[in-house]
């Protein structure tokens, strides 16, 4: 293809992606504050990220704190507006996700080999489901997290938690963010085993040094610094790379079973090999 019909394709495609990140900004434009349906009304983005304010005080409350008080502040008169809007492009970003990253995928697909091809839709249909999957998990993880943080502040009767609304959903989605890009790590490593830079034996050796650096990461991804926040992200990113560890061994062993690598590739070094 020619390097007209290139860009041509790429400015297509970025099209279509910023569009659909359009339309998804403007469903979480509708969902921002809830809708109701037949009388039934489901609540909006709004209300669940800002959802452990209200159970913060009805735990403080029950515990004896009555005068427990977690807020927002909207500092001048664009804030609200400027909150909404950038609530809206990050709900859009997320519900658009498999149709921008479709159209990277699909720009890249015909420059790649059949093997090549394969590989990359297994790696994006894996890829998405973890990508969403990790964004949920810290969607609904977020409010223990947020209630053990505002635990800390005195009971004294002074002390309240004001937030600012533009840290506190700069907060918000970063932590989500966070936790959406770590969960591709299995994604990552069963990719380097597949095109061989990497086989499942070195990753099963290292996970010593891969736990400790698995924490090390969550300690400086995670948007805070208590400990509580690093082990919600770094606890399933351990069970991840486990996981990926027995894909990996897998594929060694299909490797093996194929041709592509001697039988004694697997062995220890002072370990003597079979006699053929």
């Amino acid at each position: 293809m020619p390097l007209k019909e290139h860009l041509l394709e790429f400015r297509n495609r970025l099209m279509v992606a910023a569009a659909a990140i359009i339309i998804g900004a403007v469903v979480g434009w509708i969902l921002y504050d809830g809708v109701t349906i037949r009388g039934w009304h489901y609540a909006g983005v709004y209300e669940q990220l800002t959802l452990p304010f209200k159970e913060y005080e009805a735990i403080a409350r029950a515990e004896g704190n009555s005068e427990a008080l977690v807020s927002l502040n909207f500092a001048n008169a664009t804030s609200a507006f400027s909150t909404r809007f950038g609530i809206s492009i990050f709900t859009g970003i997320i519900i658009s996700s498999p149709v921008w990253v479709w159209q990277i995928w699909a720009f890249i697909l015909p420059g790649l080999t059949k093997r090549e091809k394969r590989l990359s839709l297994g790696v994006f249909a894996t890829a998405m489901p973890l990508f969403l999957t990790g964004c949920a998990f810290a969607y609904y993880t977020l409010p223990k997290a947020l209630i053990i943080l505002f635990g800390f502040t005195p009971e004294d009767g002074t002390s309240s938690n004001i937030q600012q609304a533009s840290d506190y959903f700069t907060f918000v989605t970063r932590f989500i963010l966070a936790f959406g890009l770590a969960w591709l790590l299995p994604v990552f490593l069963v990719g380097l085993v597949s095109i061989g830079i990497m086989s499942g034996k070195t990753l099963l050796k290292s996970w010593r040094v891969a736990i400790l650096l698995i924490f090390i990461a969550s300690a400086i991804i995670t948007p805070t610094p208590d400990p509580f926040t690093m082990f919600l992200l770094a606890g399933p990113l351990c069970v991840l790379y486990f996981g990926a560890v027995g894909i990996a061994l897998l594929i060694d062993r299909r490797r093996v079973k194929a041709g592509g690598e001697p039988d004694w590739s697997d062995l220890a070094d002072d370990e003597a090999s079979p006699l053929t």
